[in-house]
């Protein structure tokens, strides 16, 4: 049953309930039928101009894609001589066995080791980069998009919540998923004031 007849029933109903004698004439052109339906085509207009607020709203958030400039990262010392302390560590041990060299080729070495040190040390604070991350939540490119790292990383999990009105801190607070939770965590008022110039 539509607005309309809704009216035309209303209109019978109050009729009958005060008196009026029947049958009422709700035909096509009547003054019920007229009347029903200028009332819901006043009904229908007011509820579409007015503006309704929402006041409560809790819901998750689903972050599609994520994407982040390459970053410069610091290296360790021991990072870049790592590959040199086997020669270093070789040219010890052989000096070691050549009779009364081995403390002059211990300082040589240090020294080297020094200087290498010495050299690399510009490349500390910034000297490596880390590509750019590219997730989605579909499993899409990952790092700096030059492989598919879906199942190893590169599938974006990422949760969140968006609110109107009192913060539930986290998503465990509410749960929108069925009508029971959409009407407990979800209002939509409509205010009088908004809607004064309609009256």
């Amino acid at each position: 049953m539509g607005l309309k007849q809704a009216l035309i029933d209303a209109k019978v109903k109050a009729a009958k309930e005060s008196g009026v004698p029947e049958p009422l004439d709700t035909s096509p052109g009547s003054f019920i039928e007229r009347e029903a339906e200028y009332t819901k085509e006043a009904i229908v207009n007011f509820i579409t101009e007015a503006n309704f607020t929402i006041t409560q709203l809790k819901a998750p958030v689903i972050v599609e894609d994520m994407k982040t400039p390459d970053q410069a990262v610091n290296v360790k010392l021991e990072t870049l001589l790592g590959d040199k302390a086997p020669i270093l560590k070789t040219l010890k041990q052989i000096g070691g066995k050549i009779p009364g060299a081995g403390s002059v080729v211990n300082k040589l070495v240090d020294k080297l080791e020094s200087s290498i040190a010495q050299a690399v040390k510009p490349l500390l604070k910034g000297g490596s980069t880390l590509p750019g991350l590219n997730l989605n939540k579909g499993g899409g490119k990952g790092f700096g998009g030059f492989s598919d790292l879906e199942g190893d990383g590169g599938i974006l999990e990422c949760t969140g919540y968006v609110y109107i009105g009192e913060d539930p801190d986290s998503q465990d607070g509410f749960d929108v998923e069925d009508e029971n939770g959409q009407r407990e965590f979800t209002t939509v008022k409509l205010f009088r004031e908004d809607i004064e110039k309609l009256l």
